[in-house]
């Protein structure tokens, strides 16, 4: 039975309350707060990237014009854009990157049994970053070139259900395959790159890891080959090679042995040549798994075009990566709310419908089973591959 709960409030009880007391005891977030808490915050912040609000004037006249309502969506605090604005460049960032992670590890458990494209018992992850353009002259922290400021949002998708497993916000001058040296990987998962991260060194302490990856290998790489492989020709594979490196630096950086795989695209009309360290996978299933890559560029696409990220709030390093971070949270909270009341519907047209009946007084459940059918066609060229997404 439906308890009378606004729509708004209805999504936010999926966020685990007691985890967030803990995070903001751990950071110390209420030290000397008289009102307006990290949850008010955080509940505001995410009000306005599920409503597509566009400033923090947006934001504070939207909800003072439904003065009845914050008491229900968990506002206690009086809301106003000096306050908020205090808040995003005070409140310590962490906070949020925190329940994102909480709310990462809860949407991995709904999803891990979920299948992908490539049928394949280990986890697959895809790694690349995205790099968010700022104005200099607000940003100057971000200097990215001369007259240019910009962040990078590194990512490890899993490409089961395209949940970010970790996600790291850095200078947009910082190279993305320096990102390697912090992740910690896990043995038997599968690492999925594109060439800008072809580091023979950095590639070589992820094999002794006991992960595998499978990256493009860039022109001109001098190898020699040990062994060639039997092929189907049928499946868009040319060559499946074992070989070794032999250039001057990359021989040390590397001393095993690769396994070397020339695929040819029909669709695109162009060939690719992977590098793996995997020797007991089909080269069909290793071309696939590269081809699943492309899932981290569609949620990068798609956090872009539907989430608030590209225009911020706030101009300090703390109040951009707490923007950030809550947007994250919507999305991984969104896809969890998916999951837990099995909705079919894509995440895009969850979002929309959420966002025209956050005031609304209806069970969420009823609110998205509704026909939407009809719909859904208009966002087909826009969707995420996300299984059940």
């Amino acid at each position: 039975m439906h308890s009378g709960q606004i729509v708004f409030a209805q999504l936010m009880e999926h966020i685990p309350h007691y985890s967030f007391r803990r995070i903001v005891a751990r950071y110390d977030g209420e030290r000397r707060l008289r009102e307006f808490s990290c949850w008010d915050q955080f509940a505001c912040m995410a009000f306005g990237q599920l409503t597509f609000r566009e400033s923090l004037r947006d934001l504070e006249v939207c909800l003072r014009s439904r003065p009845e309502q914050l008491y229900h969506m968990g506002i206690r605090g009086r809301v106003s854009r000096s306050t908020l604005a205090e808040a995003n460049e005070r409140r310590d960032w962490r906070i949020y990157a925190d329940l994102a992670a909480v709310l990462i590890r809860r949407a991995r458990k709904l999803y891990a049994q979920d299948s992908f494209a490539v049928e394949l018992d280990a986890t697959a992850y895809a790694l690349d970053a995205s790099t968010i353009d700022l104005c200099l002259s607000l940003f100057p922290w971000a200097r990215f070139r001369r007259t240019k400021a910009a962040i990078k949002l590194n990512t490890l998708l899993d490409l089961r259900g395209s949940i970010p497993s970790l996600i790291s916000i850095t200078e947009g001058k910082r190279h993305e395959v320096n990102w390697l040296d912090e992740l910690p990987f896990e043995a038997g998962s599968f690492y999925i790159m594109d060439r800008g991260y072809l580091d023979f060194r950095r590639l070589h302490r992820l094999h002794q890891a006991g992960a595998f990856f499978v990256i493009r290998a860039k022109e001109r790489m001098k190898f020699c080959r040990l062994y060639s492989h039997p092929i189907v020709q049928t499946e868009g594979i040319r060559c499946d090679q074992t070989i070794s490196l032999t250039g001057q630096h990359s021989a040390t950086d590397y001393p095993d042995k690769l396994r070397r795989i020339r695929f040819y695209d029909v669709e695109q009309k162009r060939a690719l040549v992977f590098l793996t360290n995997n020797f007991a996978l089909p080269a069909a299933t290793i071309a696939a798994l590269y081809q699943s890559r492309w899932q981290i560029e569609l949620f990068f696409k798609w956090i872009k075009g539907h989430l608030h990220i590209k225009r911020f709030l706030g101009t300090s390093v703390n109040a951009v990566k707490t923007q950030i971070w809550i947007a994250v949270s919507v999305y991984v909270l969104v896809a969890i709310l998916k999951k837990q009341l099995k909705i079919d519907l894509s995440l895009h047209s969850i979002l929309q419908i959420l966002s025209v009946n956050a005031f609304q007084k209806e069970p969420l459940y009823e609110l998205l089973m509704k026909d939407y059918d009809k719909f859904e066609p208009l966002y087909e060229s826009n969707q995420l591959s996300f299984q059940g997404f």
